[in-house]
């Protein structure tokens, strides 16, 4: 059992604990130590981690410790531990993507978000379950079992992030970083009580993100509040010369609007195509009632048509698996990860395709085998180019919708989190999940998924979406900042403080 000083440690959020750190209330050794407990006492349930770095973590808190004593300038989140999903590059650590055909691979350099977080004095514990190559919604396609949503241990905790998402719902962590190619930082965030941002495309370095899509992932914060997760945007946000398609341009003072909280006079559109029909009565009755409350707190709220939204769904199941064929063709047993079949008698072609069989799972060779005929001659322009056609169409509904409203909302997901293996066979079912989710991703736009509520029916977390244009993440941060707020006073206290005692 944790004793009572860690057991307050790890239910504080980030901003509470590195204030209690720069005030020499606690140290960062001790805030990382009764993480480590907590991961120790609960995740052979919850199973959010693949990787804990323990004595790495340790060492790094007692740096932090050392440094604030000798007087050295820290950034706002140093001492603070952090997940990461294991789909970032960190070196001598292994990162795997939830895939056997990466197994025992370490490598040699960390991705830019992961050196942004030492930078700042983060505490990394550890690396996070995640769908094999994030190709899933409910962390059940991982080559090292599913992850459990703390809420219902029955339950999946989303996807493909569901292993971040999880560290922070169960207290494994008061911070995580996720990745969000259609939906997986913020669907994750939807049906465990957390936040999630999807920032804007470029907005946040990819150099070390294992791509899975290169035109739609995006590397995000998750935590368990608004002001957290604005702070843990701020330090891994910015312009990285190593990504080509990273934003030269300064970052919105997100943290700035998170303390603002005001929406008085802000035009928020409802999504007509993102409601009614496929949505579960409960999380439409959340939302209703969460519109209700920014109304309430000043903004004008009015109905939004984004007609081509309808498409998105088969427009980004051609194009991330035209994509995703074309990057998961390195993983071929002859530089790094597994290797089957090399007996020094077959060819190389087939120790390639021997490995391939035994190091990718069924729904990562769907989507190479969907890909592949999508960009095949006779078929690139009925397929591929036309999907890319529906992007463009998707981006202007966009564009014409912030000519009118400052940001859009709708419920983050269509149901509340289902039980493990409900869905696991049926993959059209399995991609439903990120209906609402996907438009954002194919036009680049910037996002957030925040608790409002557990849904009557099951008495589960619903999350309600926020959408702004790109380079206007601050306004996720403002109106979520404004909810969450109004929504704290109303229950006194976070939603994520109901999850059950695992």
């Amino acid at each position: 059992m944790p004793s009572p000083l860690e057991a307050g440690l790890i239910r504080q959020g980030a901003s509470v604990l590195a204030h209690a750190i720069a005030a020499g209330e606690v140290s960062a050794e001790e805030v990382t130590r009764a993480h480590l407990d907590r991961i120790a006492e609960v995740d052979d349930r919850v199973h959010a981690f693949l990787e804990v770095v323990g004595e790495s973590a340790l060492a790094s808190a007692v740096e932090v410790d050392r440094a604030r004593a000798s007087g050295e300038q820290l950034g706002p989140l140093a001492g603070v531990p952090i997940a990461v999903k294991d789909v970032m590059a960190m070196r001598g650590v292994p990162t795997t993507c939830g895939s056997r055909i990466l197994e025992g691979w370490r490598p040699p350099y960390d991705a830019t978000v992961v050196e942004r977080l030492r930078a700042a004095g983060v505490v990394i514990l550890g690396k996070t379950n995640m769908d094999e190559f994030a190709m899933g919604s409910s962390t059940e396609h991982s080559a090292y079992g599913p992850t459990r949503n703390p809420w219902d241990l029955e339950r999946i905790p989303g996807g493909s992030g569901g292993g971040s998402a999880a560290a922070l719902a169960s207290f494994e962590a008061p911070l995580a970083i996720g990745t969000d190619t259609g939906g997986s930082i913020r669907q994750p965030a939807a049906v465990t009580g957390t936040v999630g941002v999807k920032p804007t495309y470029g907005g946040v370095s990819r150099y070390g993100l294992v791509a899975l899509a290169s035109s739609l992932d995006q590397a995000g914060p998750c935590a368990r509040s608004v002001i957290d997760a604005a702070l843990l945007h701020s330090v891994i946000a910015g312009h990285d010369p190593r990504d080509s398609t990273s934003i030269d341009a300064p970052v919105p003072d997100v943290v700035a609007a998170a303390r603002r909280a005001d929406v008085r006079g802000l035009r928020i559109g409802l999504v007509r195509e993102l409601s009614g029909d496929g949505y579960q009565a409960g999380v439409s009755q959340r939302f209703a009632e969460a519109v209700a409350i920014l109304e309430g707190l000043g903004a004008e709220v009015v109905e939004v048509s984004c007609p081509h939204f309808d498409y998105a769904l088969g427009a980004y199941y051609l194009i991330l698996p035209a994509e995703a064929s074309s990057n998961l063709a390195r993983f071929d047993g002859m530089r790094y990860g597994l290797r089957v079949g090399d007996d020094g008698e077959r060819s190389v072609e087939d120790v390639m395709s021997l490995t391939r069989e035994a190091g990718f799972g069924a729904e990562v060779k769907r989507r190479i085998m969907i890909g592949t005929y999508a960009l095949s001659s006779g078929y690139y322009d009925a397929y591929y180019g036309q999907a890319q056609k529906v992007r463009t169409l998707i981006t202007r509904d966009f564009a014409a919708a912030f000519e009118h409203v400052d940001v859009l909302v709708s419920p983050t997901t269509p149901t509340t989190a289902f039980r493990i293996g409900e869905k696991v066979d049926d993959p059209l079912a399995m991609y439903l999940n990120d209906i609402a989710t996907i438009p954002v991703n194919l036009a680049g736009n910037a996002a957030m998924s925040l608790p409002i509520g557990l849904a009557p029916e099951d008495g589960l977390p619903v999350g309600l979406q926020i959408m702004a244009p790109p380079m206007a993440d601050d306004r996720l941060y403002l109106v979520g900042a404004a909810l969450e707020a109004a929504l704290l006073d109303r229950w006194g206290h976070l939603l994520i403080e109901e999850v059950p005692s695992l």
